[in-house]
């Protein structure tokens, strides 16, 4: 008995496949290469293949039961291969030839051709056509932008719809609900939470309820605050734009007095005033909030507080851009963010012909929401999604985006 099979390995008996509908069994050791066996296959099945070297690499050996393509340089008890088991020997596909250059030619000429024309392309198709007076400086306002237009649209409607609203009779009453709905600002509030958990801390709730402020509510960040700055002087003064808590009580009781409503013995001229004064606590309320860290970031650049406020007013609180405005022509101006759009002009008559925003005038939520926007531009998607006052804003939009192409 040969030494090489008293110590040859356990034998298997697969069932080998091809894809022209050959098939039978190799009876192989375990410790035999995939490679050896693809070999063994080949010779079975294509007499005379193996005088080509390159045959075996062009087949492959692929697990029935798995889908896994045998690697050359394993055994088979590598692979896991069991007694029995079925293997497929398939041909490999060809690689697809490189294209040839007259193909690539003619592709990257398909691509020029459908490729737009530039700048200088138009101008040389173009040059003989006759030449057209155009007044730039009007071309260029009509392609104003809605954002900067839309202010100026809600300061307009915001003065028609007081006149309309004055007209209601109830209407004292609901600007009264409204105002008081608006004693609570969601930017006044402080999360009673992260308060709670710096004062356990030790820290004072004062200097906690400044810290949450300037970190947009974020407790980590509140407490590196805290940190670095407890030996600072100025750390308990009240935020740049922030009405000191005296000047805000007594804000609150004018308002108080504000909304107190009128006997029944009162005239409807007193009503009209009351009215107003209501519409100016509201306005009030809505006033414009600077962000504080921008405040003092761009205050420590150098400019005063005022100015500062201002660029951040007129750049809605984007601090680059209201970097950029400081040191810039200053334009607009704040006094420009409360004139409204030309009465008289087509933009202003097609959105009050409108029956969507003549409807929407004669609700206080529509005249709630042109003051939140007018002095929160952020706060527009807010009442885009509202079911009352975003019809409305979709109209105007329709209407502006009409024009404005035409």
């Amino acid at each position: 008995v040969q030494e090489e099979k008293i110590f040859a390995g356990k034998v298997l008996r697969l069932h080998v496949c091809t894809m022209e509908g050959a098939e039978w069994l190799e009876e192989v050791p375990e410790d035999t290469t995939v490679e050896k066996l693809k070999e063994r296959c080949l010779k079975h099945c294509v007499p005379g293949s193996l005088e080509d070297p390159k045959t075996v690499t062009h087949h492959k050996l692929i697990h029935a039961t798995s889908e896994k393509v045998l690697t050359d340089t394993k055994t088979v008890l590598e692979e896991n291969i069991q007694d029995r088991d079925v293997l497929l020997l398939i041909k490999k596909r060809a690689p697809p030839p490189l294209p040839k250059m007259a193909d690539v030619s003619a592709e990257e000429k398909r691509k020029q051709e459908q490729k737009a024309p530039d700048k200088d392309a138009i101008l040389k198709a173009t040059a003989n056509l006759p030449s057209r007076n155009v007044d730039r400086t009007v071309a260029h306002h009509n392609m104003r932008d809605f954002q900067t237009e839309l202010r100026k649209i809600l300061v307009s409607l915001i003065e028609v719809a007081q006149k309309l609203l004055a007209l209601n009779p109830d209407a004292v009453e609901l600007f009264k609900k409204a105002n008081a709905m608006l004693d609570e600002d969601e930017e006044d509030r402080v999360d009673e939470i992260a308060l709670r958990q710096l004062t356990e801390m030790g820290f004072p709730e004062s200097r906690a309820v400044k810290a949450l402020r300037l970190n947009h509510m974020s407790v980590t960040q509140a407490m590196e605050w805290l940190i670095e700055h407890a030996d600072d002087p100025a750390v308990d003064a009240p935020l740049p734009g922030q009405a000191p808590p005296e000047a805000t009580a007594e804000a609150a009781a004018a308002s108080a007095e504000a909304t107190a409503g009128p006997s029944s013995e009162t005239g409807e001229e007193e009503a009209k005033d009351e009215l107003t004064e209501i519409f100016k606590k509201i306005r009030r309320k809505r006033e414009f909030r600077p962000d504080p860290r921008a405040v003092i970031a761009l205050m420590e650049m150098g400019f005063d507080e005022k100015e500062v406020v201002d660029a951040l007013r007129v750049n809605n609180n984007q601090q680059n851009a209201a970097c950029e405005w400081l040191l810039g022509d200053r334009k607009p101006s704040p006094e420009d963010l409360d004139k409204g759009i030309d009465t008289n002009s087509p933009l202003f008559q097609a959105i009050l012909e409108n029956p969507v925003v003549q409807l929407g005038l004669t609700n206080p939520k529509t005249l709630l929401a042109f003051e939140d926007m007018l002095e929160n531009p952020l706060n527009s998607t807010q009442w885009m999604n509202d079911p009352e006052t975003g019809p409305v804003m979709l109209q105007i939009s329709r209407i502006f985006q009409t024009l404005n192409r035409t």
